[in-house]
């Protein structure tokens, strides 16, 4: 029989208080999917009167990024510097973080589901007996009662489950990344510092960081136009096509999983629920139908233009504008008339763009 370790409340709920993120760094460097925490974070610290708190784990450069993180909207940071920490491994950060925990009794802790984020949330959550709904894609506070509404899809992305823990504390969440704008940043902001010792020593840590390795990826969550590739288009050598409509744009290039299924395209252009979440100011779909799986990962965009020859396609109600017809026709006359347009404002012959 496993025993359900998490079955009592905490004693005096009331103690817990302020809202925590994890800012995750990479050397040296606060990452992206802090920002975005920090952007949810203070939206909801804001509306609910709490104190938005970051939890930075780093090596001595670790004051400036904290100095970084109060800029964009963090009201206090407790940084725990070490050299340790340069690098994220999971027991130093797990167990450091556990215990801060422990000690200052955070109400709400939100954690960017990266790779590193998903490891350490989960480990967080154990140690301190408390759930986490991972891999939320909408997150809220409930006005009234004061918890936590950790949404995410279920069920293949058929609905949208809301998950409350409703006797535990901290109430926890990871966020998938791209679904939050990131904070914006004001210069010379003012905020605390809390700096807290630790003693663990590089020794006393299992795993070694050998080398860092890094594989070469497009990131799609950063990009302001998207032109996205479905099975639609019925061979490989579509993409190439989508490569010439993307440069004329700016852009870049994405797929659907069906798309990286067949080899196509690499997985680190993936779009949905099992891909990467995107929300560019321009999407283009091309041969996409819109299951509701590739519709999870980019719903946030500015505009979305589809392009599908069939007119019922579930993409289309997502559209702001849908061109229903051939890819191979249309896709080459939008090129070119972006490439006409671009020579007669050269020319002088169109006014100013709008931005």
């Amino acid at each position: 029989m496993i025993k359900n370790r998490c079955a009592t409340p905490p004693a005096n709920v009331e103690l817990y208080k302020d809202l925590w993120i994890w800012l995750e760094q990479n050397d040296g460097e606060l990452s992206r999917i802090s920002l975005e925490m920090a952007g949810i974070g203070r939206k909801l610290a804001d509306k609910y009167g709490e104190k938005l708190v970051g939890i930075l784990l780093a090596d001595e450069s670790g004051e400036r990024m904290a100095l970084e993180a109060i800029e964009y909207g963090v009201d206090k940071v407790i940084l725990v510097k070490n050299q340790v920490f340069r690098h994220y491994r999971t027991r130093p950060f797990a167990e450091t973080i556990a215990s801060l925990v422990l000690e200052k009794k955070p109400n709400y802790f939100i954690i960017g589901a990266t790779h590193n984020g998903r490891d350490l949330a989960s480990r967080i959550a154990v140690r301190v007996d408390t759930g986490i709904t991972a891999d939320c894609t909408e997150i809220d506070i409930d006005q009234t009662k004061k918890l936590l509404e950790a949404r995410r899809p279920a069920f293949g992305g058929a609905i949208l489950a809301n998950i409350l823990c409703s006797r535990h504390r901290p109430q926890m969440a990871s966020a998938r990344p791209g679904i939050f704008k990131p904070a914006e940043r004001t210069i010379g902001r003012k905020g605390e510092i809390e700096r807290v010792e630790s003693s663990i020593r590089e020794e006393d840590v299992v795993t070694k960081v050998l080398q860092i390795v890094t594989r070469e990826e497009v990131d799609i969550t950063t990009a302001d136009v998207i032109v996205a590739g479905g099975m639609g288009l019925g061979k490989k050598e579509g993409f190439k096509m989508l490569e010439e409509l993307a440069n004329e744009l700016g852009g870049i290039v994405a797929a659907s999983r069906p798309t990286v299924d067949a080899g196509w395209i690499t997985r680190d252009r993936q779009v949905g629920q099992t891909g990467k979440t995107v929300r560019p100011k321009l999407y283009v779909a091309v041969g996409i139908s819109g299951a509701i799986q590739h519709v999870a990962g980019m719903k946030s965009s500015d505009y979305v233009i589809s392009i599908n020859k069939d007119s019922a396609a579930p993409i289309v109600k997502y559209s702001d504008i849908a061109l229903i017809g051939d890819a191979y026709d249309i896709v080459p006359k939008f090129i070119e008339s972006i490439r006409k347009g671009r020579r007669l404002l050269q020319e002088g012959k169109l006014g100013t763009p709008v931005k």
